[in-house]
């Protein structure tokens, strides 16, 4: 499909620089065959007893980092020392990340980025994108040690505020359920999610089930291609146990419903459900992209952010709820001013065609 089918015109005052608080009165559009305003806290009033909501446990690493780069070269035109900053997005071995680093173009092979006495990493290659291969002095939980006393939270390019450093990101950018650390990024849906909230869906028979997939930075990556077909889908890591998977056949043999928790818990369910459609144990990388035409095997109901145009992220609602019909629904949201991307207002997206059932 062409992608410049997903456009529209976003004004800048939707983008949420802060999230709200509590985190369940966020705004929720209903978006079915009407649309429906309410709040995240109404959850328990729509949903029935028996369905199940699939949430995604990932934490945020603080992988954002402030080094100085020293060279081993000096020239008139090369400075030993420069200010840079890393952003990790991809474990390839206990002390070796992939990471994207600003400016890229003053760093060559060989150089050392020093973060703290005890801290530093060597670039041992060069891609393309300003992406650069680090290997670390440190390896695996030593290393993630040192993350949390080097590293900030990498808090998405679209929140700019005229007061960094004053809000308290290191808890909002995380979600209630975060436990497994490995993502770049937040699950945003989740971000919804307070113990109250929790409580009282439990309390009318709701149950809630976790899987992981650890948000890589690809998610903020723009869609450059202008056919979706064309599109490198990046891989995300990702785990769905065993119970997981039983919990979730049984509700839909059942009759229950499925509602997956954002694009991540969505990826990774149909990534781990077969031809017939059943859900199996998942460990491992998917780079599933779902695009309008996709058939949805388990998920019956969506609770998601509003996304980037454009975005691979508005693809995957597009195909779950119908293009025409989100089009309309982010219409109806920027005019009654609903807040976008990641400390935004949520929607829980009906879908567009009755989820097969084998």
């Amino acid at each position: 499909m062409r992608v410049d089918l997903f456009d529209f015109n976003l004004p800048v005052k939707n983008i949420a620089q802060y999230p709200v608080e509590p985190r369940d009165t966020a705004k929720l559009l209903h978006v079915g065959k009407n649309l429906r305003d309410l709040t995240v806290g109404d959850l328990p009033e729509i949903l029935h007893a028996g369905d199940l909501i699939v949430v995604n446990d990932t934490k945020v690493l603080p992988c954002r980092l402030t080094g100085i780069r020293h060279s081993k070269v000096q020239s008139k035109l090369r400075k030993i020392s420069v200010r840079v900053e890393v952003t990790l997005h991809k474990s390839k071995t206990p002390d070796t990340w992939l990471a994207f680093v600003r400016p890229a173009r003053k760093l060559a092979i060989g150089d050392i980025i020093i973060f703290s006495p005890k801290f530093r990493a060597t670039v041992r290659d060069k891609n393309n994108g300003g992406e650069i291969e680090l290997q670390f002095n440190l390896g695996g939980i030593t290393l993630l040690d040192q993350l949390e006393v080097c590293g900030v939270i990498p808090l998405p390019p679209y929140i700019k505020r005229n007061d960094p450093g004053v809000y308290n990101d290191a808890d909002s950018y995380q979600t209630l359920f975060a436990s497994e650390l490995g993502a770049v990024a937040a699950p945003t849906a989740g971000l919804h999610f307070t113990p109250t909230l929790i409580d009282r869906l439990q309390n009318k028979g709701i149950s809630i089930s976790r899987v992981t997939l650890h948000v890589g930075a690809g998610t903020f990556l723009p869609v450059k291609v202008d056919d979706t077909r064309k599109h490198p889908m990046h891989g995300e890591l990702g785990v769905l146990s065993d119970k997981t998977a039983e919990t979730v056949n049984a509700t839909r043999r059942s009759g229950g419903r499925v509602l997956a928790v954002g694009s991540t818990s969505m990826r990774l369910l149909e990534s781990a459900a077969d031809k017939l459609g059943e859900v199996q144990p998942f460990h491992g990388e998917t780079n599933l992209f779902i695009t309008p035409g996709y058939r949805f095997k388990v998920v019956n109901l969506m609770l998601t952010n509003f996304h980037l145009p454009r975005s691979t992220l508005f693809m995957l609602v597009a195909a779950f709820s119908g293009l025409d019909r989100m089009k309309k629904a982010y219409a109806y949201a920027i005019e009654k001013e609903y807040r976008f991307y990641s400390y935004g207002d949520a929607c829980l997206l009906e879908p567009a065609f009755e989820t097969w059932r084998n």
